[in-house]
């Protein structure tokens, strides 16, 4: 194998398929990262078993050569040490070669580096995914719904379906849930492609969570295509592989209450910024409990007590207050994680009585819902 390569379109996709790597495997080829020369370019892949990542680098794009390949062939070389090489290298064209008994040089300038290469053929094939029903979202849209719903996802392994976020597909309708049993996020958008039948699928958070950090900020529709334990996401130049968690995801439909006694409407931002503050002082207790306080007359207050720092008050202006009077006291974090994925709009906020869950929608959008778990304080 032999070709030459511009650097930064290589940096670029060891980047991308570097995070499927993992240092801790069982397997230990797949410390490596495989790197493929075919007459159509180059392909890059990582893989850890439960992602695995693939990262084309074509010959020419909009007519400009980026890759040279004088000779076919495969190798796969130690991750780390291949991406510590290919950033500090010192021109803008690298040259890789392997030369018998897997022995590979990569060169660029006056710098040669001579790596141990291992055997392309001992490195586990990718998931043949049968792709009978491809669905199709703008990339744009699908990074929002993963960032709207993964941070709610269960860092426990102790029931590890909640460590995923759970996606249906129905009637051109794509839902995502994630629960953790104290709070729940969901958003569904509309989804293009399939076959008309329902899909569902438990994603693992961190997946979803690498997932976006690859894929652009675009509009170009990103390809998504589900089996019954794998999923594949195919944008312009990468796929991406991910297992699915077993098991039955629980029914979250039953904790969304479909009434409230007290509602509020407040500005997203302004809300965020009372509780950022009242949290100042709760951050030693445990959970950093705030406390609500929505009077007969309207007012609402934010406060927080901490007998060994201090206390904090704060009066909030509401654009709106309707219902019971309510005292109600919950984790801050949460309530900034889930105002922090409504990016600042009006925000309605529906309340069935101080110890049931509340939720957090944008006003006049029901495509977004945040739910939280209030705690109990006495």
């Amino acid at each position: 194998m032999k070709f030459q390569i511009q650097r930064d379109r290589l940096v670029d996709g060891v980047n991308d398929v570097i995070k499927a790597v993992s240092s801790r495997t069982a397997i230990p080829i797949l410390s490596g990262i495989k790197i493929t020369a075919h007459d159509e370019g180059i392909t890059l892949t990582g893989s850890d078993s439960d992602i695995s990542i693939e990262s084309f680098i074509p010959k020419e794009e909009d007519g400009k050569e980026i890759v040279n390949v004088e000779k076919t062939g495969g190798i796969v070389l130690q991750a780390k040490f291949f991406e510590s090489i290919v950033k500090k290298l010192p021109l803008d064209t690298v040259e890789i070669e392997v030369h018998s008994h897997l022995q590979t040089v990569i060169r660029s300038g006056k710098s040669e580096f001579n790596l141990n290469g291992q055997d392309v053929s001992e490195y586990p094939r990718l998931p043949e995914i049968e792709e009978d029903s491809v669905l199709k979202i703008p990339t744009n849209l699908l990074k929002t719904m993963i960032r709207q719903t993964v941070f709610a996802v269960s860092a426990s392994e102790t029931r590890p379906i909640l460590t995923g976020v759970n996606w249906t597909v129905e009637d051109g309708i794509l839902n995502c849930v994630a629960t953790d049993s104290h709070r729940l996020a969901m958003r569904k958008a509309p989804i293009n492609g399939g076959n008309g039948e329902p899909y569902k699928a438990v994603i693992p958070g961190k997946s979803l969570n690498e997932l976006n950090k690859i894929l652009d900020d675009t509009a170009d529709e990103t390809e998504i295509v589900m089996t019954e334990n794998q999923v594949l996401f195919r944008a312009k130049h990468v796929l991406f592989f991910s297992r699915l968690l077993e098991g039955n995801y629980p029914d979250t439909s039953r904790l969304v209450p479909s009434e409230s006694k007290t509602e509020m409407t407040i500005g997203g931002k302004d809300f965020l910024q009372a509780i950022d503050r009242a949290s100042l002082l709760a951050r030693e207790e445990r959970n950093n409990v705030v406390k609500l306080n929505i009077s007969d007359e309207g007012n609402v207050q934010i406060s927080s007590n901490t007998p060994e720092i201090g206390k904090v008050v704060e009066e909030v202006h509401s654009d709106a207050t309707t219902g019971e009077e309510l005292t109600i006291s919950f984790s801050a974090k949460y309530m900034m994680d889930a105002l922090k994925v409504l990016e600042g709009a009006e925000t309605n906020i529906q309340f069935t009585g101080a110890m049931r869950p509340f939720v957090l929608r944008p006003t006049g959008d029901d495509s977004i819902l945040q739910l939280i778990t209030p705690v109990r304080t006495y």
